[in-house]
C-alpha cells in the first residue's frame, strides 16, 4: 500500500474540509450549513506541457485552501484517509482569510 502520492502532470491532491457537525457547546448543526465546498491542497504535480513543450506550472501550491466544484475528481484512499484528485483547471479558486 502506498504511503504518499505525488500527482502527475497538472493534477492536485486535495483533502476535503469537513464542516463540524456540532458546536463546542454540543448544539447539533444542520447537515446543509452555509459552508463552502472547500479543501486543502496536499500535493501538486509538476504541471502540463503545451504544444511547444514549455512547462505550464500548476496554479496552486501545497497548503492552499481551494474552492472545489460540486462534482468531479477521482476519489483516492491512502492510509485510511480519503482524498480527491483534481485537474488544476477544475479547481474554482483559492480561499483567503
Amino acid at each position: 500500500m502506498a504511503k504518499r502520492l505525488i500527482p502527475s502532470l497538472n493534477r492536485v491532491l486535495i483533502e476535503k474540509i469537513v464542516p463540524p457537525s456540532k458546536t463546542s457547546a454540543g448544539i447539533l448543526l444542520p447537515e446543509k450549513s452555509s459552508q463552502l465546498n472547500s479543501g486543502k491542497v496536499i500535493a501538486v504535480g509538476p504541471g502540463a506541457r503545451d504544444k511547444s513543450g514549455n512547462l505550464i506550472p500548476v496554479s496552486v501550491k501545497e497548503g492552499d485552501t481551494v474552492l472545489l466544484p460540486e462534482y468531479g475528481g477521482s476519489q483516492i484512499k491512502l492510509n485510511d484517509k480519503e482524498f480527491i484528485l483534481y485537474r488544476d483547471e477544475d479547481i474554482l479558486g483559492t480561499l483567503h482569510d
